[in-house]
């Protein structure tokens, strides 16, 4: 059996701290002090284990990225992604979240033939916020003549500016289900 190929970015530290960042862009999206964040988990984490998690000092399990996520009001697989997708990390294989309004502020020559696509996506997506699959990526790059790596890269940098995204409605319950009592 042969050995994977990793690539160069993908380290435990460098996802670590892009999860914790888009954690803490969350969190203060809503408004929260990382105090008052930490009074409504039901685990009872302190606030430094908050900083270290959100420093990227702290590896997350993935219980606690779904308590944390949770606790936010989001949705644990658009965090991670998001984080990875402001970190630059694995772009090509992310569904990357992009801000059609502000890719139409681009003024590059070799991207412009993607403002008639974010103009016409506008018409199904009027909060002008759109997720492009790596299949799409691909096409388009195919479209306008350029690598996927490139235009996944082009396309990252306009990552909405809300932290989290799409949040998912309320499901809180006091249901045992919910318990994320685990140590982390």
């Amino acid at each position: 059996m042969s050995t994977v190929d990793v690539p160069r970015e993908l380290t435990g530290d460098a996802i670590t701290r892009a999860v914790g960042e888009e954690l803490r862009r969350t969190r203060e999206a809503r408004g929260w002090s990382r105090q008052q964040f930490a009074g409504l988990l039901p685990s009872g984490i302190a606030e430094r284990s908050l900083l270290a998690y959100e420093h990227g000092l702290r590896q997350l399990t993935l219980l606690r990225l779904a308590e944390l996520s949770w606790a936010l009001d989001a949705d644990a697989p658009t965090v991670f992604a998001r984080g990875l997708q402001r970190a630059r990390i694995l772009l090509a294989s992310l569904p990357l979240a992009v801000d059609l309004r502000a890719l139409l502020q681009d003024e590059r020559v070799k991207f412009r033939p993607l403002a008639q696509w974010a103009r016409n996506s506008l018409n199904d997506h009027p909060d002008g916020i759109v997720e492009v699959e790596p299949a799409v990526v691909r096409h388009l790059a195919s479209f306008i003549g350029c690598a996927q790596h490139e235009l996944a890269g082009h396309l990252a940098q306009f990552v909405p500016s809300e932290g989290g995204g799409e949040t998912r409605a309320p499901q809180r319950s006091s249901s045992p289900a919910m318990n994320f009592s685990t140590a982390s």
